[in-house]
């Protein structure tokens, strides 16, 4: 949620303040501070159409590299390729995908100090959540996988798996 602040230097004339200041002799004007705070909503924004489209985008990947995670630890190879390599395609985009979001996400916590905002209904929220959990089952196996194998399965089909 982005701020904007709006500092206004008033005299006593206009509106006095009851923790104003005066001089030695109390004599003169009085000057005031008043901070006003305006929250803008981030859906009304450009951001809304991005933030959907990345909500939207991570209920997809994460499922899948669930699957793929599920599979490599099962065979030791990931999702086959399918008709055109499409799963293949699926597999490799959402682990794009989910890595895209823990970018921004990390990338949003260093500048604004939060992470990325709850979004529509919460979903980017959600997703977030979703893909830390993930990179973390991402470490886990892909550990146990170097740890059993002695390496990770290549991105493109080979003859180990798929040959």
């Amino acid at each position: 949620m982005a701020l904007s602040l709006t500092m206004l230097l008033t005299s006593p004339r206009t509106r006095p303040h009851p923790h104003s200041w005066r001089n030695r002799r109390g004599k003169g004007h009085v000057r005031s501070l008043s901070v006003t705070c305006k929250a803008k909503d981030a859906e009304s924004g450009e951001s809304g159409g991005i933030e959907l489209a990345a909500a939207v985008g991570g209920l997809v990947a994460n499922p899948v590299i669930g699957a793929s995670l599920y599979v490599l630890r099962t065979t030791g190879c990931g999702l086959p390729p399918g008709p055109g390599g499409s799963i293949g395609a699926a597999e490799g985009v959402s682990y794009l995908v989910v890595g895209g979001i823990v970018a921004w996400s990390l990338y949003t916590k260093v500048r604004t100090g939060s992470g990325l905002p709850a979004g529509r209904y919460g979903l980017l929220g959600a997703v977030e959540g979703l893909s830390y959990l993930t990179v973390l089952a991402i470490v886990v196996v892909f550990g146990l996988q170097f740890l059993d194998k002695g390496s990770l399965p290549g991105p493109l089909p080979g003859d180990q798996c798929f040959g």
